[in-house]
């Protein structure tokens, strides 16, 4: 097994299923929180000042698409591009493709800003995309919602063929 095999980077990662798709471990999580009465009215209990997560893409998965309550970054590590896929607070649809390659337009980094929906894919037809994803105040499974195809298709309908692609039916 080698680097360029995703089995290789789930192994030493010691990477597990992520309900998005794909697979991630939680690699940081700092020691201090932030009080509720510190946050705004979006979180709903104390938060851990940050957190960051390796995430594994394969070609054949997607990152449905998905919201939280945090600005998400995200920094590419290994593998072939990603595609970020966010819609706006108004729909508008952007793509940030994370990779090395400068030249084309790739990125290291990329924000998923909060409350946005947003998903990704890996550009190549195989292979995979390695990832940190990077949250402040930190992650917490009550500020992660998964969407639901016919609601963000009935929200979007313009975008219907991305929501189809980065979406689970109902």
């Amino acid at each position: 097994m080698c680097r360029f095999d995703p089995v290789f980077w789930i192994e030493k990662l010691g990477l597990a299923p992520h309900p998005e798709g794909g697979f991630y471990r939680e690699v940081y999580r700092a020691p201090e929180t932030i009080p509720r009465a510190g946050l705004p009215e979006r979180f709903k209990g104390p938060r851990a000042f940050s957190t960051s997560i390796y995430f594994l893409l394969r070609a054949d998965e997607v990152s449905s698409f998905h919201r939280l309550q945090a600005d998400e970054i995200w920094h590419f590590y290994e593998g072939r591009p990603l595609l970020l896929h966010i819609l706006d607070h108004d729909g508008s649809p952007r793509a940030i493709r994370l990779g090395r390659d400068a030249a084309a337009g790739e990125k290291y980094q990329a924000i998923a800003p909060a409350g946005c929906w947003f998903g990704a894919e890996v550009v190549a037809p195989e292979g995979f995309s390695l990832v940190g994803c990077t949250l402040a105040p930190g992650f917490d499974f009550a500020d992660f919602e998964l969407a639901g195809r016919s609601d963000l298709l009935a929200a979007f309908p313009g975008q219907a063929e991305l929501i189809r692609r980065l979406t689970k039916p109902d």
